[in-house]
């Protein structure tokens, strides 16, 4: 009989291939890989430098409005208002130049303080007036939409347009602020959120702060964290972020349409979930929502070189971020 010392421990389990474990991490990019290659085959000019410049280019202000939705998604809250926030901050840097003939810098910060003061009243209301995040922001939503139309008069402001009295605005969009929504500096702006937002939420004390309200906020606030100033801090920096996703539009299209953010909203939404199962993440983070960003905007890019109907475009697009959404959030149990 062997003694206690000399007995051989039994051998650890070998680990066995997960396949849905695998798809939870690796589904989305899996899913990208298969387009890619579908559309590639289908028309060979998709995957030519330009395109892919392109495809950059039009999911640039898509990430940098679900980045601001990462941020609220990170202290477990929602901000549903971020599309109308853009749409206020696109008319009010437009109507600046055109309007009231003035510099950029005085647009800009314009545009962000209007957007700010919309974030401090969706962090006071769900704070302080605890009102659930998801109800209240579409609430929010909704009333500056109004605000928006309101101010615009329902009209879509550009240079040279006529004004109520008949005249013509005399006011210039800076050449300057035009070059914000051009290649490489619309790519470069949408780079740089995503890395300051990933850092910021990743390596700093405030960011982990944020995943552990997250998380569970009860602990949190047993362990001594600000709960509330940091849940405020996050309804400020998404609607900061649905500002700067509002300028850049601006400057892309150089007029303030109606509701021109509001399309912007859903993309921003899905691609800000899509993330939270990118390698295995499982909660939101700013790498992840560009990864769901660019599964969007290959799959628009590429239904519409293969000519799909517009009317038609919604189904398959809905379709397949379905099946993404399928093969990541699935686990094995």
């Amino acid at each position: 009989m062997e003694s206690p010392l000399t007995a051989k421990s039994p051998a650890a389990p070998k680990k066995s291939f997960d396949l849905f474990q695998a798809l939870y991490k690796y589904g989305t990019i899996l899913t990208i890989a298969v387009l890619i290659i579908v559309f590639t085959a289908a028309n060979p000019a998709f995957i030519q430098g330009s395109n892919i410049v392109n495809i950059l280019r039009s999911i640039s202000i898509v990430t940098i409005i679900a980045i601001g939705i990462t941020i609220s998604l990170s202290v477990d809250g929602f901000d549903l208002s971020v599309g109308s926030v853009a749409s206020l901050s696109n008319a009010i840097a437009i109507s600046m130049f055109v309007w009231f003939s003035q510099n950029i810098w005085v647009a800009i910060l314009l545009a962000i303080a209007a957007s700010l003061l919309v974030g401090a009243i969706n962090a006071f209301m769900i704070v302080k007036i605890k009102i659930p995040d998801m109800l209240l922001t579409l609430a929010t939503m909704f009333i500056i939409q109004g605000v928006a139309l309101t101010y615009t008069k329902g009209a879509t402001v550009s240079q040279n347009m006529v004004m109520p009295d008949g005249s013509m605005a005399e006011g210039v969009i800076s050449p300057f602020f035009s070059k914000i929504g051009e290649v490489p500096w619309i790519i470069l702006i949408m780079a740089a959120i995503v890395v300051i937002v990933h850092l910021f939420l990743t390596y700093t004390k405030h960011g982990r702060y944020m995943y552990i309200i997250g998380g569970n906020k009860e602990a949190a606030r047993l362990s001594g964290i600000p709960v509330h100033t940091y849940k405020m801090v996050a309804y400020l920096l998404s609607a900061l972020l649905a500002s700067i996703g509002g300028i850049v539009l601006a400057s892309r299209v150089m007029t303030a349409e109606i509701n021109s953010g509001a399309p912007y909203l859903m993309d921003s939404v899905a691609a800000a979930f899509i993330g939270f199962s990118v390698f295995g993440a499982g909660k939101a983070n700013a790498f992840g929502s560009l990864i769901g960003a660019i599964l969007i905007g290959i799959l628009q890019n590429g239904l519409v070189m293969l000519s799909v109907p517009y009317y038609s475009m919604d189904i398959v697009k809905g379709a397949v971020l379905a099946f993404a959404l399928g093969i990541t959030y699935y686990k094995h149990k």
